[in-house]
Protein backbone atom coordinates (compact mmCIF):
# COMPACT_ATOMS: atom_id res chain seq x y z
CA UNK A 1 0.00 0.00 0.00
CA UNK A 2 1.13 2.92 -1.28
CA UNK A 3 1.88 6.41 1.61
CA UNK A 4 -0.69 8.30 -0.24
CA UNK A 5 -3.42 5.62 0.06
CA UNK A 6 -2.93 4.90 3.76
CA UNK A 7 -3.34 9.23 4.50
CA UNK A 8 -6.11 8.96 2.22
CA UNK A 9 -8.11 5.86 2.52
CA UNK A 10 -10.71 6.90 0.49
CA UNK A 11 -8.68 6.63 -2.60
CA UNK A 12 -8.59 3.24 -2.62
CA UNK A 13 -12.37 2.72 -3.45
CA UNK A 14 -13.23 1.38 -6.52
CA UNK A 15 -14.90 3.18 -9.24
CA UNK A 16 -18.57 2.77 -9.11
CA UNK A 17 -20.88 1.44 -12.42
CA UNK A 18 -24.49 1.39 -12.41
CA UNK A 19 -25.15 -1.49 -10.55
CA UNK A 20 -22.80 -0.57 -7.46
CA UNK A 21 -24.42 3.25 -8.12
CA UNK A 22 -27.57 1.48 -7.59
CA UNK A 23 -26.88 -0.70 -4.25
CA UNK A 24 -24.73 1.59 -2.43
CA UNK A 25 -27.81 4.53 -3.20
CA UNK A 26 -30.51 2.26 -1.43
CA UNK A 27 -27.91 1.07 1.30
CA UNK A 28 -27.37 5.26 1.78
CA UNK A 29 -31.12 6.18 1.66
CA UNK A 30 -31.92 3.42 4.43
CA UNK A 31 -29.57 4.47 6.82
CA UNK A 32 -29.89 8.15 5.92
CA UNK A 33 -33.74 8.16 6.91
CA UNK A 34 -32.65 6.08 9.79
CA UNK A 35 -30.12 8.73 10.95
CA UNK A 36 -32.49 11.75 11.39
CA UNK A 37 -34.95 10.63 14.07
CA UNK A 38 -31.88 8.71 15.79
CA UNK A 39 -29.77 12.24 15.54
CA UNK A 40 -32.44 14.07 17.34
CA UNK A 41 -33.24 11.50 20.02
CA UNK A 42 -29.50 11.44 20.85
CA UNK A 43 -29.36 14.41 20.86
CA UNK A 44 -31.90 15.01 23.97
CA UNK A 45 -29.72 12.14 25.69
CA UNK A 46 -27.12 14.32 25.37
CA UNK A 47 -28.67 17.90 26.47
CA UNK A 48 -28.15 19.57 23.57
CA UNK A 49 -30.01 21.67 21.26
CA UNK A 50 -31.48 18.47 18.93
CA UNK A 51 -30.85 19.95 15.62
CA UNK A 52 -26.90 19.40 16.71
CA UNK A 53 -28.13 15.69 16.62
CA UNK A 54 -28.34 15.45 12.33
CA UNK A 55 -25.50 17.96 12.42
CA UNK A 56 -23.43 15.35 13.90
CA UNK A 57 -24.44 13.23 11.32
CA UNK A 58 -23.69 15.19 8.24
CA UNK A 59 -19.80 16.57 7.93
CA UNK A 60 -18.56 14.10 10.55
CA UNK A 61 -19.66 10.99 9.08
CA UNK A 62 -18.43 12.28 5.81
CA UNK A 63 -15.11 12.94 7.35
CA UNK A 64 -14.91 9.75 9.29
CA UNK A 65 -15.56 7.17 5.79
CA UNK A 66 -12.89 9.48 4.15
CA UNK A 67 -10.06 8.45 6.43
CA UNK A 68 -10.75 5.80 8.56
CA UNK A 69 -9.91 2.47 7.34
CA UNK A 70 -13.95 0.52 7.62
CA UNK A 71 -15.77 2.19 5.26
CA UNK A 72 -18.96 1.03 5.81
CA UNK A 73 -19.25 2.08 9.63
CA UNK A 74 -22.11 4.58 10.50
CA UNK A 75 -20.65 7.96 12.37
CA UNK A 76 -22.50 9.88 14.09
CA UNK A 77 -24.49 10.40 17.27
CA UNK A 78 -24.79 7.54 19.38
CA UNK A 79 -26.61 6.78 22.45
CA UNK A 80 -23.61 6.07 24.81
CA UNK A 81 -21.21 8.30 23.92
CA UNK A 82 -24.41 11.12 24.34
CA UNK A 83 -25.66 9.65 27.51
CA UNK A 84 -21.50 9.91 28.46
CA UNK A 85 -21.59 13.68 27.38
CA UNK A 86 -24.73 14.58 29.40
CA UNK A 87 -23.64 12.99 32.95
CA UNK A 88 -20.02 14.31 32.31
CA UNK A 89 -21.25 17.95 31.85
CA UNK A 90 -24.60 17.75 34.15
CA UNK A 91 -21.98 19.00 36.96
CA UNK A 92 -20.42 21.49 35.11
CA UNK A 93 -23.47 23.37 33.55
CA UNK A 94 -27.35 23.75 32.91
CA UNK A 95 -28.54 21.79 30.19
CA UNK A 96 -28.59 23.18 26.82
CA UNK A 97 -27.57 26.48 28.00
CA UNK A 98 -24.63 28.09 25.79
CA UNK A 99 -22.26 26.87 28.33
CA UNK A 100 -23.56 23.36 28.29
CA UNK A 101 -22.99 23.48 24.40
CA UNK A 102 -19.72 25.03 24.39
CA UNK A 103 -18.20 22.69 26.86
CA UNK A 104 -20.19 19.59 24.62
CA UNK A 105 -18.43 20.94 21.43
CA UNK A 106 -15.03 21.36 23.55
CA UNK A 107 -15.22 17.32 24.22
CA UNK A 108 -15.86 17.03 21.02
CA UNK A 109 -12.37 18.63 19.85
CA UNK A 110 -10.60 17.28 22.38
CA UNK A 111 -11.93 13.67 22.39
CA UNK A 112 -11.04 14.08 18.49
CA UNK A 113 -7.47 15.24 19.05
CA UNK A 114 -6.68 12.60 21.44
CA UNK A 115 -7.82 10.11 18.84
CA UNK A 116 -6.33 11.40 15.91
CA UNK A 117 -2.90 11.91 18.18
CA UNK A 118 -2.79 8.23 19.43
CA UNK A 119 -3.46 7.11 15.36
CA UNK A 120 -0.93 8.79 14.33
CA UNK A 121 1.83 7.67 17.20
CA UNK A 122 0.43 4.34 16.74
CA UNK A 123 -0.96 3.81 19.83
CA UNK A 124 -4.24 2.15 19.33
CA UNK A 125 -3.23 -0.53 21.37
CA UNK A 126 -4.04 1.12 24.77
CA UNK A 127 -7.63 0.33 23.86
CA UNK A 128 -6.82 -3.20 25.58
CA UNK A 129 -6.96 -1.37 28.97
CA UNK A 130 -10.37 -2.32 29.01
CA UNK A 131 -11.36 -5.99 28.83
CA UNK A 132 -14.50 -7.17 27.76
CA UNK A 133 -16.25 -8.02 30.55
CA UNK A 134 -15.86 -4.47 31.98
CA UNK A 135 -17.05 -2.62 29.07
CA UNK A 136 -19.89 -5.90 28.65
CA UNK A 137 -20.83 -4.31 32.22
CA UNK A 138 -20.54 -0.89 32.02
CA UNK A 139 -22.31 -0.75 28.56
CA UNK A 140 -25.63 -2.49 30.31
CA UNK A 141 -25.70 -0.33 32.95
CA UNK A 142 -25.42 2.56 30.77
CA UNK A 143 -28.14 1.09 28.81
CA UNK A 144 -30.23 0.94 32.11
CA UNK A 145 -29.59 4.80 33.23
CA UNK A 146 -30.32 5.37 29.15
CA UNK A 147 -33.09 4.23 29.34
CA UNK A 148 -34.69 5.08 32.89
CA UNK A 149 -33.52 8.88 31.40
CA UNK A 150 -36.47 8.19 28.98
CA UNK A 151 -39.11 6.38 30.81
CA UNK A 152 -40.69 9.95 31.83
CA UNK A 153 -41.33 11.40 28.10
CA UNK A 154 -42.20 7.58 27.52
CA UNK A 155 -44.89 7.37 29.82
CA UNK A 156 -46.21 10.93 29.52
CA UNK A 157 -44.72 13.23 32.47
CA UNK A 158 -42.62 16.11 32.11
CA UNK A 159 -39.34 14.73 33.85
CA UNK A 160 -38.35 12.68 36.13
CA UNK A 161 -39.46 14.41 39.50
CA UNK A 162 -43.06 14.28 37.86
CA UNK A 163 -43.12 10.48 37.13
CA UNK A 164 -42.28 9.97 40.82
CA UNK A 165 -44.64 11.99 42.40
CA UNK A 166 -47.28 11.13 39.62
CA UNK A 167 -48.46 14.48 38.48
CA UNK A 168 -48.82 15.99 35.38
CA UNK A 169 -49.61 12.85 33.31
CA UNK A 170 -50.90 13.29 29.99
CA UNK A 171 -52.40 10.05 28.44
CA UNK A 172 -51.96 11.27 24.80
CA UNK A 173 -48.41 11.16 25.30
CA UNK A 174 -48.57 7.49 26.77
CA UNK A 175 -50.56 6.44 24.06
CA UNK A 176 -47.94 7.58 21.59
CA UNK A 177 -44.96 5.92 23.40
CA UNK A 178 -46.91 2.93 23.65
CA UNK A 179 -48.37 2.92 20.03
CA UNK A 180 -44.40 3.92 19.03
CA UNK A 181 -42.68 0.74 20.65
CA UNK A 182 -45.08 -1.35 19.71
CA UNK A 183 -45.19 -0.30 15.76
CA UNK A 184 -41.21 -0.41 16.00
CA UNK A 185 -40.82 -4.13 17.43
CA UNK A 186 -43.53 -5.50 14.87
CA UNK A 187 -41.73 -3.59 12.17
CA UNK A 188 -38.67 -4.96 13.33
CA UNK A 189 -40.26 -8.07 13.20
CA UNK A 190 -41.81 -7.94 9.86
CA UNK A 191 -40.00 -6.26 7.49
CA UNK A 192 -36.06 -5.28 8.99
CA UNK A 193 -34.77 -3.20 6.42
CA UNK A 194 -37.91 -1.11 6.14
CA UNK A 195 -37.00 2.58 7.18
CA UNK A 196 -39.61 1.82 10.22
CA UNK A 197 -38.02 4.64 12.37
CA UNK A 198 -38.66 7.53 9.56
CA UNK A 199 -42.09 6.16 8.91
CA UNK A 200 -43.20 6.05 12.41
CA UNK A 201 -41.32 9.70 12.49
CA UNK A 202 -44.17 11.36 10.25
CA UNK A 203 -47.14 9.14 10.94
CA UNK A 204 -46.54 10.23 14.36
CA UNK A 205 -46.16 13.56 13.34
CA UNK A 206 -49.13 13.69 10.91
CA UNK A 207 -51.36 12.14 13.35
CA UNK A 208 -50.03 15.20 16.32
CA UNK A 209 -50.85 17.43 14.03
CA UNK A 210 -54.47 16.19 13.26
CA UNK A 211 -55.45 15.43 17.26
CA UNK A 212 -54.02 19.34 18.37
CA UNK A 213 -51.52 17.12 20.80
CA UNK A 214 -49.14 20.42 21.10
CA UNK A 215 -52.18 22.77 21.35
CA UNK A 216 -53.47 20.49 24.22
CA UNK A 217 -50.17 20.69 26.52
CA UNK A 218 -48.32 17.59 24.48
CA UNK A 219 -43.96 17.66 23.86
CA UNK A 220 -43.08 17.63 20.89
CA UNK A 221 -40.05 18.59 19.21
CA UNK A 222 -40.66 21.83 17.88
CA UNK A 223 -39.12 24.25 15.49
CA UNK A 224 -35.86 23.21 14.43
CA UNK A 225 -33.63 25.86 12.35
CA UNK A 226 -33.15 24.76 8.65
CA UNK A 227 -29.89 25.43 6.84
CA UNK A 228 -26.46 24.14 7.24
CA UNK A 229 -24.21 24.52 10.45
CA UNK A 230 -21.65 27.56 10.67
CA UNK A 231 -18.25 25.74 11.04
CA UNK A 232 -16.87 28.28 14.06
CA UNK A 233 -14.57 27.41 17.32
CA UNK A 234 -16.11 27.96 20.29
CA UNK A 235 -14.80 30.36 23.03
CA UNK A 236 -11.93 29.54 25.21
CA UNK A 237 -13.58 27.73 28.28
CA UNK A 238 -10.77 28.86 30.81
CA UNK A 239 -7.85 26.07 32.18
CA UNK A 240 -10.28 25.20 35.01
CA UNK A 241 -13.03 24.04 33.19
CA UNK A 242 -10.18 22.68 30.87
CA UNK A 243 -9.39 20.45 33.49
CA UNK A 244 -12.31 19.35 34.60
CA UNK A 245 -12.98 17.92 31.02
CA UNK A 246 -10.11 15.98 31.43
CA UNK A 247 -11.66 13.03 32.71
CA UNK A 248 -14.57 12.91 30.24
CA UNK A 249 -12.54 12.86 27.44
CA UNK A 250 -10.66 10.14 28.28
CA UNK A 251 -13.51 8.21 29.15
CA UNK A 252 -15.36 9.43 25.86
CA UNK A 253 -12.77 8.67 23.71
CA UNK A 254 -11.92 5.26 25.56
CA UNK A 255 -15.54 4.07 25.02
CA UNK A 256 -16.37 5.79 21.96
CA UNK A 257 -13.91 4.16 20.11
CA UNK A 258 -14.63 0.75 22.11
CA UNK A 259 -17.98 0.93 20.15
CA UNK A 260 -16.17 1.92 16.40
CA UNK A 261 -14.30 -1.52 17.51
CA UNK A 262 -17.23 -3.53 17.80
CA UNK A 263 -18.65 -2.64 14.38
CA UNK A 264 -15.24 -2.88 12.50
CA UNK A 265 -14.22 -6.13 13.81
CA UNK A 266 -17.60 -7.27 12.31
CA UNK A 267 -17.21 -5.10 8.68
CA UNK A 268 -13.85 -6.55 8.62
CA UNK A 269 -13.96 -9.84 9.01
CA UNK A 270 -16.84 -9.91 6.30
CA UNK A 271 -14.47 -8.25 4.01
CA UNK A 272 -11.67 -10.55 5.22
CA UNK A 273 -9.19 -7.90 5.70
CA UNK A 274 -7.19 -6.74 8.80
CA UNK A 275 -8.51 -4.23 10.90
CA UNK A 276 -6.42 -1.01 10.77
CA UNK A 277 -7.17 0.42 14.64
CA UNK A 278 -4.49 2.98 14.22
CA UNK A 279 -5.91 4.59 10.64
CA UNK A 280 -9.49 4.28 12.01
CA UNK A 281 -8.84 6.28 15.29
CA UNK A 282 -7.45 8.73 12.84
CA UNK A 283 -10.26 9.10 10.95
CA UNK A 284 -13.37 9.20 14.13
CA UNK A 285 -10.96 11.36 15.76
CA UNK A 286 -11.26 13.64 12.99
CA UNK A 287 -14.99 13.09 12.72
CA UNK A 288 -15.63 14.54 16.26
CA UNK A 289 -13.24 17.65 15.33
CA UNK A 290 -15.41 18.24 12.31
CA UNK A 291 -18.39 17.53 14.37
CA UNK A 292 -17.42 20.01 17.12
CA UNK A 293 -16.29 22.68 14.56
CA UNK A 294 -20.36 22.49 13.51
CA UNK A 295 -21.09 22.93 17.15
CA UNK A 296 -22.00 19.02 18.03
CA UNK A 297 -21.26 16.82 20.25
CA UNK A 298 -18.71 13.69 19.99
CA UNK A 299 -19.30 11.63 17.58
CA UNK A 300 -18.93 7.44 17.73
CA UNK A 301 -19.75 4.44 15.28
CA UNK A 302 -23.21 3.16 15.69
CA UNK A 303 -23.24 -0.53 15.71
CA UNK A 304 -26.74 -0.54 14.74
CA UNK A 305 -26.69 1.76 11.93
CA UNK A 306 -23.78 -0.33 10.48
CA UNK A 307 -25.34 -3.19 11.12
CA UNK A 308 -28.17 -1.88 8.92
CA UNK A 309 -25.81 -0.85 6.61
CA UNK A 310 -24.30 -4.15 5.67
CA UNK A 311 -28.39 -5.51 5.73
CA UNK A 312 -28.57 -3.27 3.26
CA UNK A 313 -25.76 -4.25 1.13
CA UNK A 314 -23.58 -1.55 1.21
CA UNK A 315 -20.09 -2.31 -0.61
CA UNK A 316 -17.71 0.75 -0.38
CA UNK A 317 -18.10 4.43 1.64
CA UNK A 318 -19.94 6.07 -1.25
CA UNK A 319 -23.04 4.15 0.58
CA UNK A 320 -22.48 6.64 3.38
CA UNK A 321 -22.02 9.60 0.84
CA UNK A 322 -25.49 9.12 -0.09
CA UNK A 323 -26.77 8.94 3.19
CA UNK A 324 -24.69 12.14 4.06
CA UNK A 325 -26.06 13.45 0.87
CA UNK A 326 -29.94 12.37 2.33
CA UNK A 327 -29.34 14.16 5.77
CA UNK A 328 -28.52 17.23 3.63
CA UNK A 329 -31.16 17.27 1.88
CA UNK A 330 -33.26 16.99 5.36
CA UNK A 331 -31.27 20.04 6.96
CA UNK A 332 -32.51 22.05 4.15
CA UNK A 333 -36.00 21.25 3.17
CA UNK A 334 -37.69 18.90 5.53
CA UNK A 335 -37.10 19.95 9.02
CA UNK A 336 -40.59 21.27 9.19
CA UNK A 337 -41.67 18.08 8.95
CA UNK A 338 -40.39 17.27 12.09
CA UNK A 339 -42.18 19.98 14.14
CA UNK A 340 -45.12 17.86 15.47
CA UNK A 341 -42.85 14.61 16.33
CA UNK A 342 -43.84 14.02 20.27
CA UNK A 343 -41.05 13.33 22.52
CA UNK A 344 -42.61 10.27 23.53
CA UNK A 345 -42.07 8.96 20.14
CA UNK A 346 -38.38 9.96 20.19
CA UNK A 347 -38.16 8.43 23.28
CA UNK A 348 -39.15 4.86 22.42
CA UNK A 349 -36.90 5.27 19.33
CA UNK A 350 -34.02 5.66 21.83
CA UNK A 351 -35.79 2.95 24.22
CA UNK A 352 -35.97 0.07 21.81
CA UNK A 353 -32.59 -0.25 20.11
CA UNK A 354 -30.84 0.86 24.03
CA UNK A 355 -32.81 -2.48 25.53
CA UNK A 356 -31.61 -5.01 23.68
CA UNK A 357 -27.97 -4.27 25.12
CA UNK A 358 -29.34 -5.37 28.62
CA UNK A 359 -28.23 -9.14 28.48
CA UNK A 360 -27.98 -10.57 31.95
CA UNK A 361 -27.23 -13.92 30.72
CA UNK A 362 -23.83 -12.32 30.15
CA UNK A 363 -23.40 -11.99 33.61
CA UNK A 364 -24.01 -15.54 34.21
CA UNK A 365 -22.28 -16.81 31.62
CA UNK A 366 -19.17 -14.89 32.33
CA UNK A 367 -19.54 -16.54 35.90
CA UNK A 368 -18.87 -20.14 34.82
CA UNK A 369 -15.76 -18.69 32.69
CA UNK A 370 -14.29 -16.43 35.86
CA UNK A 371 -15.83 -15.31 38.98
CA UNK A 372 -13.33 -13.17 39.68
CA UNK A 373 -14.07 -11.22 36.28
CA UNK A 374 -17.66 -11.81 36.68
CA UNK A 375 -17.51 -9.72 40.29
CA UNK A 376 -15.57 -7.39 38.28
CA UNK A 377 -18.16 -6.46 35.74
CA UNK A 378 -20.41 -6.21 38.67
CA UNK A 379 -18.66 -4.32 40.87
CA UNK A 380 -18.34 -2.33 37.21
CA UNK A 381 -22.25 -2.30 36.77
CA UNK A 382 -22.89 -1.14 40.42
CA UNK A 383 -20.54 1.83 40.35
CA UNK A 384 -21.98 3.30 37.05
CA UNK A 385 -25.00 3.00 38.33
CA UNK A 386 -24.21 4.68 42.02
CA UNK A 387 -22.04 7.34 40.40
CA UNK A 388 -24.58 8.58 38.36
CA UNK A 389 -24.46 11.01 36.40
CA UNK A 390 -20.50 10.53 36.59
CA UNK A 391 -20.86 7.74 34.43
CA UNK A 392 -17.01 7.86 34.15
CA UNK A 393 -16.25 6.14 37.20
CA UNK A 394 -17.31 3.38 36.10
CA UNK A 395 -15.42 2.61 33.37
CA UNK A 396 -11.86 3.79 35.51
CA UNK A 397 -13.12 1.64 38.11
CA UNK A 398 -13.29 -1.37 36.28
CA UNK A 399 -10.41 -0.85 34.78
CA UNK A 400 -8.39 -0.41 37.10
CA UNK A 401 -10.19 -3.32 38.83
CA UNK A 402 -9.12 -5.52 35.79
CA UNK A 403 -5.55 -4.19 35.76
CA UNK A 404 -5.07 -5.38 39.59
CA UNK A 405 -6.39 -8.33 38.66
CA UNK A 406 -3.99 -8.80 35.79
CA UNK A 407 -0.96 -7.56 38.01
CA UNK A 408 -1.64 -10.04 40.74
CA UNK A 409 -1.64 -12.88 38.05
CA UNK A 410 1.19 -11.85 36.29
CA UNK A 411 3.11 -11.27 39.89
CA UNK A 412 2.42 -15.17 41.11
CA UNK A 413 2.84 -17.06 37.87
CA UNK A 414 1.72 -20.86 37.83
CA UNK A 415 4.86 -22.91 38.79
CA UNK A 416 4.42 -26.72 38.98
CA UNK A 417 6.42 -29.58 39.85
CA UNK A 418 5.66 -32.19 37.14
CA UNK A 419 5.08 -35.77 37.22
CA UNK A 420 4.54 -38.34 34.49
CA UNK A 421 1.07 -38.99 33.63
CA UNK A 422 -0.39 -42.41 32.91
CA UNK A 423 -0.96 -41.30 29.15
CA UNK A 424 2.78 -39.86 29.07
CA UNK A 425 2.08 -36.01 29.26
CA UNK A 426 3.96 -34.44 31.73
CA UNK A 427 1.14 -32.62 34.14
CA UNK A 428 1.21 -31.20 37.84
CA UNK A 429 2.62 -33.73 39.73
CA UNK A 430 0.56 -32.60 43.16
CA UNK A 431 -3.11 -31.80 41.32
CA UNK A 432 -2.66 -35.97 40.11
CA UNK A 433 -1.26 -37.37 42.63
CA UNK A 434 2.29 -38.51 40.58
CA UNK A 435 5.60 -39.83 41.58
CA UNK A 436 8.47 -37.91 41.61
CA UNK A 437 10.04 -38.11 37.87
CA UNK A 438 13.26 -39.45 39.43
CA UNK A 439 15.09 -40.00 42.71
CA UNK A 440 16.29 -36.58 43.97
CA UNK A 441 14.67 -34.67 41.42
CA UNK A 442 12.92 -31.40 41.28
CA UNK A 443 11.35 -30.95 38.09
CA UNK A 444 9.35 -27.71 37.94
CA UNK A 445 7.82 -25.91 34.76
CA UNK A 446 7.37 -21.85 35.14
CA UNK A 447 4.18 -21.43 32.67
CA UNK A 448 5.03 -17.41 32.51
CA UNK A 449 7.80 -15.04 31.18
CA UNK A 450 10.98 -14.92 33.31
CA UNK A 451 10.76 -11.19 34.08
CA UNK A 452 10.67 -8.63 36.94
CA UNK A 453 6.93 -9.91 38.08
CA UNK A 454 8.01 -13.50 38.02
CA UNK A 455 11.20 -13.64 39.54
CA UNK A 456 10.70 -13.61 43.36
CA UNK A 457 7.98 -16.50 42.27
CA UNK A 458 10.93 -18.49 40.25
CA UNK A 459 13.22 -18.16 42.93
CA UNK A 460 11.28 -18.84 45.90
CA UNK A 461 9.62 -21.95 44.33
CA UNK A 462 13.36 -23.53 43.89
CA UNK A 463 14.62 -22.08 47.26
CA UNK A 464 11.41 -23.68 49.00
CA UNK A 465 11.80 -27.02 47.64
CA UNK A 466 15.26 -27.16 48.45
CA UNK A 467 14.34 -26.19 51.54
CA UNK A 468 12.13 -29.10 52.19
CA UNK A 469 13.91 -31.68 50.51
CA UNK A 470 17.37 -30.77 51.01
CA UNK A 471 18.60 -34.40 49.15
CA UNK A 472 17.46 -32.79 46.01
CA UNK A 473 20.35 -33.29 43.63
CA UNK A 474 19.06 -32.53 40.52
CA UNK A 475 17.05 -29.41 39.18
CA UNK A 476 14.93 -29.34 36.07
CA UNK A 477 13.47 -26.55 34.68
CA UNK A 478 11.07 -27.28 32.04
CA UNK A 479 11.56 -23.89 29.69
CA UNK A 480 9.19 -24.21 27.14
CA UNK A 481 6.72 -21.63 28.04
CA UNK A 482 9.04 -19.02 28.98
CA UNK A 483 9.08 -17.06 25.67
CA UNK A 484 10.99 -13.94 27.56
CA UNK A 485 13.26 -12.73 30.08
CA UNK A 486 14.69 -9.48 30.80
CA UNK A 487 17.22 -7.89 33.04
CA UNK A 488 15.33 -8.96 36.16
CA UNK A 489 14.48 -12.98 35.22
CA UNK A 490 18.55 -12.66 34.27
CA UNK A 491 19.81 -11.63 38.00
CA UNK A 492 17.64 -14.18 39.42
CA UNK A 493 18.31 -17.38 36.90
CA UNK A 494 21.69 -16.53 38.39
CA UNK A 495 21.18 -16.22 41.72
CA UNK A 496 18.94 -19.60 41.51
CA UNK A 497 22.48 -20.78 39.53
CA UNK A 498 24.74 -19.91 42.16
CA UNK A 499 22.34 -21.43 44.48
CA UNK A 500 22.18 -24.51 43.41
CA UNK A 501 26.25 -24.90 42.41
CA UNK A 502 27.07 -24.17 46.20
CA UNK A 503 24.92 -27.18 47.16
CA UNK A 504 26.23 -29.07 44.22
CA UNK A 505 22.79 -29.65 42.12
CA UNK A 506 22.70 -29.56 38.83
CA UNK A 507 20.55 -27.73 36.64
CA UNK A 508 19.15 -29.01 33.88
CA UNK A 509 17.30 -26.72 31.21
CA UNK A 510 14.81 -27.81 28.80
CA UNK A 511 14.06 -26.71 25.96
CA UNK A 512 14.55 -23.06 26.29
CA UNK A 513 13.81 -20.24 23.69
CA UNK A 514 16.45 -18.63 21.21
CA UNK A 515 15.22 -15.08 22.49
CA UNK A 516 15.83 -16.61 26.20
CA UNK A 517 18.71 -18.29 25.59
CA UNK A 518 20.50 -15.17 24.23
CA UNK A 519 19.70 -13.26 27.01
CA UNK A 520 21.26 -15.86 29.47
CA UNK A 521 24.56 -15.92 27.50
CA UNK A 522 24.93 -12.04 26.83
CA UNK A 523 24.64 -12.32 30.07
CA UNK A 524 27.43 -14.83 30.88
CA UNK A 525 24.71 -17.01 32.42
CA UNK A 526 25.08 -20.29 30.22
CA UNK A 527 28.92 -20.58 29.91
CA UNK A 528 30.85 -23.75 30.55
CA UNK A 529 29.84 -25.37 34.07
CA UNK A 530 30.16 -29.09 35.24
CA UNK A 531 26.36 -28.98 36.84
CA UNK A 532 24.75 -26.77 33.67
CA UNK A 533 23.26 -28.77 30.93
CA UNK A 534 20.92 -27.90 28.43
CA UNK A 535 18.65 -29.98 26.52
CA UNK A 536 15.97 -29.75 23.84
CA UNK A 537 13.89 -32.35 25.54
CA UNK A 538 12.67 -33.50 28.37
CA UNK A 539 13.53 -37.10 27.06
CA UNK A 540 16.75 -36.55 26.83
CA UNK A 541 17.00 -34.78 29.91
CA UNK A 542 15.62 -37.80 31.77
CA UNK A 543 17.75 -40.48 29.60
CA UNK A 544 20.87 -38.65 31.09
CA UNK A 545 19.93 -38.38 34.87
CA UNK A 546 18.29 -41.81 34.62
CA UNK A 547 21.21 -43.23 32.77
CA UNK A 548 23.83 -41.93 35.92
CA UNK A 549 25.79 -40.39 33.27
CA UNK A 550 26.12 -37.16 36.14
CA UNK A 551 27.66 -37.62 39.18
CA UNK A 552 25.17 -36.53 42.22
CA UNK A 553 28.54 -35.28 44.29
Amino acid sequence: MSRWHRLFPFLQWPRPDAALWRGEALAGLTVGLMVIPQGVAYAAIAGMPLVTGIYAALLPALIAVLFSASPRLSVGPTALTCLLVGSSLAPLAAPGSAQWVQLAVWLALLTGLLQVVLGAARFGWLLNLVNSPVLMAFTQAAAVLIIASQLPALLGFANGAALLALQGWQPASLAFGAGALLALVAARRLRPGFPSVLALVLASAAIARATGFEAAGGAVIGALPQGLPALALPAWPGWDMLGALLLPVLVITLVSFLETASSAKVDNGRRGARWDQDQDLIGQGLAKIASGLTGAMPTSSSFSRSALNLYAGAQTGWATVFSVGVVLLALLLAMPLLHHVPLAVLAAIVVLPVWGLIQPRGFTRLWRVSRVEAAIALATAAITLLAAPRLYWGVLAGVVMALTHFLYLRLHPRIIEVGLHADGSLRDRHLWQLPPLAPRLYALRMDAALDFATAAGFERAVGEHLQAQPDTRHVMLIAHPINWIDATGAEAFGRVHEQLEQRGVHLHLVGIKLPVENVLRAAGLLGESARLHLYRTEAEALQAIGAGALADD
